[in-house]
């Protein structure tokens, strides 16, 4: 019975922190918005250099890294669209970039586990399997869709081909978690799309929400215009002396209801509301990830972690192992369809491969899964825009689709194809041995290469192409030749057949982790030096505060005696000083 008890509390004590998991993730994108949303509307309203596809990709990389949530960043792309600020063409570079944009979260989630060498290296290499899909899926079908249109031509047939009408988007988690995080923060994501679009009045507008119910009434009026040509229609306008009238609809907006969250009455900037937010969110997602991992630590022991394990990641009977890949997208699509996002899902199974309960092979469809099933809510979320709007809504929900789709059949259904397995595995393998690697891996992918591209390409196609078509020439090279080494060193000329002619900080990682740790046993000798100067000085005011208290020495001191010992006392603190630095 105790057992019983103690595994019934374990449970709930795991659907407890699960449960606070995916809310703080949902506050982090709030924050996230807070303090880039009105920078990402501001890069969306540049539509010269949207045009150019490159540029557009890397867009849709940075805008979601900034709010943290690709469904945002889809939004602004949709009202743009709808809008006519954009063409659906153009907005296809934009969709694949927020898809690859919302991968780093399970990378960032993979990177609390860097404790332990072994659980790190699944983690990282489970939550990488995830980018490498989108980054290897925007490799190929990229130049597709700029040679092709392929993306547009097939979504817009779909598009023409039924008769869509406009409905309601589901609440399926958000009802559970809607509950805590509408009592912390409520934001006005029109805001965003407003800047988006050019509205002079939303960059003056809060993105936090003040107001929950509004009423807006709307009156036929006379209103005073400049001329006859600025009338409506000439049947109402009419002229009286030097005023020119017209009937105009007037629309006022009157405030009913105020909103009930912790910050609708704090006199606070955005700003500082998303940096308090940011703080406080990722306290309680990184507090609940490690509990999440200890308690499944203690859970899933002995005989009962053998049982998931082997139901986990055991194949179907042959000839029908083939089968339980597609079940596990399955199951990835409808879970993410079920939690409204797929950050969510994917953080949520990384320490479960840390852990060593999803093996990486089963942990690869199930990403995929999840690519799909986030699609699934756009194209219902699609469904409930505005007749006006929902044509073109639901084509850019579909090229959302119709992309993770086409990375499924390029990398899954024959396994000599599913290549980010591979990369995924021999980056943690990396990560794992030189943990510096997975910080450089981070920065560069999700920064650094993003923002050398988009300034190539804001420099222009020629700068683009005299740029980046040697350094890729030069990549492809040397990726064929390590394959050979590595399958037909016979091929190959002799100095070739291994990078040893090369010094030895450009075929390994050793002298720069060698330099890594260097750095930091200097940065923490500073520290330590820091903390020691400090101890110092306290204990000189000490000494000094005592010496006013006893100037005078007293009659059975003997000096000479006494100088001794402050010599001795002195030799002992610097033999201190040294042994502690």
């Amino acid at each position: 019975m105790l057992k019983v008890l103690v595994s019934l509390v374990k449970l709930v004590l795991l659907l407890g922190f699960l449960y606070m998991f995916i809310c703080s993730l949902d506050i982090l994108s709030s924050a996230f918005q807070l303090v880039g949303g009105k920078t990402a509307g501001d890069i969306f309203q540049d539509n010269s250099v949207l045009s150019n596809p490159l540029a557009g990709l890397v867009i849709g990389v940075l805008v979601t890294l900034l709010v943290q949530s690709s469904s945002t960043s889809s939004s602004i792309v949709v009202s743009m669209v709808s809008s006519g600020l954009l063409t659906v063409q153009v907005a296809v570079p934009v969709i694949m970039g927020t898809n690859i944009g919302t991968s780093v979260t399970n990378t960032l989630v993979a990177m609390m586990q860097a404790g332990d060498r072994s659980t790190f290296r699944r983690a990282f290499a489970g939550a990488t399997v995830h980018d490498f899909f989108n980054w290897l899926s925007v490799l190929v079908l990229l130049p597709l869709e700029v040679a092709t249109g392929y993306l547009y031509v097939v979504t817009k047939l779909i598009i023409d081909s039924f008769r869509i009408q406009s409905g309601e988007a589901p609440d399926l988690l958000n009802v559970i978690t809607d509950i805590l995080t509408e009592s912390i923060i409520q934001l006005d994501e029109s805001v965003i799309s407003g800047i988006a679009v050019g509205d002079p009045e939303a960059r003056n507008k809060s993105l936090i929400k003040k107001w929950c119910q509004t009423f807006t009434n709307t009156t036929l009026m006379n209103v005073t215009v400049p001329g006859p040509e600025n009338c409506n229609s000439l049947s109402h306008c009419w002229v009286d002396g030097n005023y020119t009238f017209t009937l105009k609809n007037i629309s006022e907006t009157y405030n009913i209801q105020k909103c009930k969250h912790l910050f609708v009455d704090v006199n606070l900037s955005d700003l500082v509301v998303g940096v308090i937010l940011l703080t406080f969110s990722l306290l309680v997602l990184c507090s609940c990830l490690v509990l999440i991992v200890k308690l499944l630590n203690s859970m899933l022991k002995g005989q009962v972690a053998a049982v998931i394990k082997k139901i986990l990641n055991t194949d179907f009977p042959f000839p029908f192992g083939w089968v339980t890949g597609y079940i596990a997208i399955a199951v990835g699509a409808g879970m993410t369809f079920i939690v409204q996002s797929s950050s969510v899902f994917t953080a949520a199974i990384t320490p479960l491969v840390g852990i060593g309960v999803i093996s990486i092979e089963r942990a690869y469809p199930l990403s995929i899964g999840s690519n799909i099933g986030t699609t699934t809510t756009a194209i219902l979320a699609a469904l409930a825009s505005p007749g006006d709007r929902l044509t073109n809504a639901l084509q850019i929900a579909l090229v959302h689709f119709l992309f993770n789709l086409s990375g499924l059949i390029l990398w899954y259904p024959i396994p000599f194809t599913r290549i980010p397995i591979r990369l995924a595995r021999g980056l943690g393998n990396i990560t794992a041995t030189y943990r510096w690697v997975a910080v450089v891996y981070i920065i560069s992918c999700f920064f650094l290469l993003p923002l050398f591209v988009f300034s190539l390409s804001l420099a222009g196609w020629q700068v683009l192409v005299g740029v980046g078509a040697p350094l890729v020439v030069i990549l492809i090279i040397i990726i064929v030749i390590n394959v050979l080494q590595t399958r037909q060193p016979g091929c190959l000329p002799t100095v070739l057949r291994s990078w040893e002619f090369l010094p030895l900080w450009a075929h390994s990682l050793a002298p720069w982790d060698k330099m890594v740790g260097v750095i930091s046993a200097k940065c923490c000798c500073c520290c330590k030096c820091c903390q020691l100067t400090a101890d110092d000085q306290e204990n000189g005011e000490k000494e000094s505060e005592e010496k006013n208290n006893n100037p005078h020495t007293h009659v059975y001191d003997n000096p000479a005696k006494s100088d001794e010992r402050e010599v001795d006392n002195q030799m002992t603190i610097n033999i201190q000083k040294m042994t502690r630095l």
